[in-house]
């Protein structure tokens, strides 16, 4: 006999429906699973097998088994067609008595005793299964609470393959939807648990990391041993705008398809903060491996990605990033397929001046050669620092900056005023593909950046004097925008277009 099933599988960070056909015919006993299925689909058959029959049904044990999981031209991975293989066998075996099957979606992992799992990427098939209209999704009870964040979409959390049968049968009348507690939805309110008031000092880098984050630019930060950098870099994401809606729900399907979810997450309510170590391989940084998965620049999607002691890490990996910096996705090729991830993330970089990371401290004598001073800065090549619109340094903080007690502005007091200038660069950018001052291409800056006399004048002086490339100085035009975006101010003035060409002199300085 032959049953249907609907199911789901994960192809990037998206799900496309499957359809788990199985066919069941007098003969000599064989389990066969077609349609591409990778490892851990295959050994699917032992856990259905073991758990039908200790969830009490019947395992047709003498008859041949076929399982087609359609469209067979795509690999399908993962063990989340386990449930949907098991009720669709007992329904060719005319175990349990449904009268339509083609109304539901099911997923999930199944235990040797008949308990269900759990699994990943369940937002995106959530999303998929409504997409279909399907009445109904049924899902291990851990992602429950996952699943349940799509709107107008009833979500069914089941523990056994008992449980789903009898659901199954009953028609949802014993069970209610799964809810989410619309608190755990709120994200007017990112839960951070530290704060820009910790930071002692550094308030010229508070500064310019207020501005970094209303126009969504990059930063590298470049100070002692001990100045701060970290600290202040790990506080950045609590003085970013609240997610949006449509912001969280891409933040959550990335960290559901990679597994990074934290457990009985219903939504990822703060800005993402990724720090991969140095040692981290250009596939972990960008996302790859024989079935791509998202990599570090992903995660931090909508979020910061933080790179301490960047020279310390491979100038390959390094390099790899300057597309993503400037199209905000990383595209993965493979011979069998291509894969696009998102990666509108904001970099933060961290260095010391030097090897011994004194060259630059008024207090600590450095013991470097000029020759490793050079070969040190060298492994950041110009076109990744090109890539960086702010550059600062945080020099070490005095006694009377370590002793102070009082508090600094607190990260709220500052969020106020980014998500205003994020404000005002949504309505400016209503209807163009930008969202922030980052974004802006060459046509947009002409249309958006216009200069008047003083600060075209003041701008030549700047090219002049630091030999300022095309990108920089359409990135100092950006920074410009950004500041006078803060002040509230729809003009470009002098100041503005000062402050923002003090975020390129350091450079200078250092690479010469």
């Amino acid at each position: 006999m032959l049953a249907r099933v609907h199911s789901a599988a994960i192809f990037g960070i998206d799900a496309y429906p499957v359809t788990v056909e199985v066919d069941i015919t007098r003969g000599q006993y064989a389990f066969t699973i077609v349609g591409l299925p990778d490892t851990a689909v295959q050994e699917s058959r032992e856990r259905v097998r073991a758990a039908i029959t200790n969830a009490n049904f019947k395992f047709p044990g003498s008859d041949r088994i076929t399982v087609n999981l359609a469209p067979a031209d795509i690999r399908k991975e993962g063990p989340a067609f386990d449930l949907p293989i098991a009720v669709a066998i007992l329904a060719a075996t005319e175990q349990i008595n449904v009268d339509s099957l083609e109304k539901y979606c099911l997923v999930g992992e199944l235990s040797l005793d008949g308990s269900v799992r759990p699994i990943t990427g369940m937002l995106p098939i959530a999303l998929s299964a409504k997409a279909q209209d399907k009445e109904a999704l049924l899902v291990p009870a851990e992602n429950a609470r996952e699943a349940a964040v799509v709107d107008d979409f009833n979500v069914y959390a089941i523990e056994t393959l008992y449980e789903t049968v009898v659901l199954l049968e009953n028609d949802f009348l014993t069970k209610e939807p799964a809810q989410v507690d619309p608190t755990e939805l709120d994200l007017t309110a990112p839960p951070y648990s530290s704060d820009f008031s910790d930071v002692k000092g550094q308030e010229h880098v508070k500064r310019a990391m207020e501005v970094a984050a209303a126009g969504g630019h990059n930063m590298i930060m470049i100070g002692p041993p001990g100045s701060g950098k970290t600290m202040l870099a790990r506080r950045l994401p609590t003085v970013m705008p609240p997610l949006t809606l449509r912001e969280a729900l891409e933040v959550t399907k990335l960290y559901s398809v990679s597994g990074n979810l934290p457990g009985k997450t219903a939504l990822l309510r703060t800005r993402p903060f990724r720090s991969p170590h140095h040692t981290v391989s250009n596939a972990g940084l960008v996302g790859g491996g024989a079935n791509p998965r998202p990599g570090e620049i992903s995660l931090a999607h909508h979020g910061v990605l933080f790179l301490d002691e960047l020279p310390e890490f491979g100038r390959d990996v390094l390099e790899v990033m300057r597309q993503p910096l400037e199209d905000g996705t990383v595209t993965i090729a493979r011979a069998a397929s291509t894969m696009t991830f998102p990666a509108d993330f904001m970099l933060i970089a961290a260095m010391n001046p030097c090897p011994c990371g004194y060259y630059t401290d008024p207090k600590k004598a450095c013991t470097c050669t000029t020759m490793q001073i050079r070969r040190y800065l060298k492994r950041i090549s110009g076109p990744l620092l090109d890539r960086i619109d702010i550059h600062i340094e945080v020099p070490r903080l005095d006694q009377d900056e370590l002793l102070r007690r009082e508090p600094g502005e607190t990260s709220t007091a500052v969020r106020a005023r980014v998500t205003a200038a994020r404000e005002r660069q949504t309505e400016r950018f209503a209807g163009t593909p930008f969202h922030c001052n980052r974004q802006m291409s060459t046509k947009a800056l002409r249309e958006f950046c216009k200069l008047n006399g003083d600060v075209e004048s003041l701008m030549r002086q700047a090219i002049e004097q630091f030999g300022l490339s095309a990108r920089a100085f359409d990135r100092i035009l950006k920074l410009s925008r950004t500041i006078a975006d803060l002040e509230g101010s729809d003009d470009i003035h002098v100041h503005h277009a000062a402050e923002a060409i003090q975020y390129r002199s350091l450079d200078r300085k250092l690479w010469g």
